[in-house]
């Protein structure tokens, strides 16, 4: 079960994951589950990340992609992936 700390460890994960990449790749949300889950399974995170993942999109800091191309969490169906704002793509 998520804990209110998993929301903060998820933001985290999406930017430290995001850092390591060359910065025109993105990330899948379930790579930052992954990470919060520490070995758990992740698959009870995942809301959590998607909501970390739309606040940094807030922010500004990041972008949701679908096919390469910029796209609205909120009305985005299927596969996302993350990447940093200011990414070539």
């Amino acid at each position: 079960m998520p804990t209110p700390d998993d929301h903060t460890a998820a933001r985290r994960a999406i930017l430290e994951l995001l850092a390591r990449r060359d910065p025109d790749l993105t990330i899948c949300p379930s790579e930052a589950a992954r990470v919060v889950a520490d070995g758990a399974d992740f698959r009870p995170l995942m809301p959590v990340v998607r909501e970390a993942a739309k606040a940094l999109v807030q922010e500004g800091r990041i972008e949701v992609t679908q096919g390469g191309e910029s796209v609205d969490l909120d009305v985005a169906r299927g596969p996302i992936r993350l990447r940093a704002v200011g990414a070539d793509g």
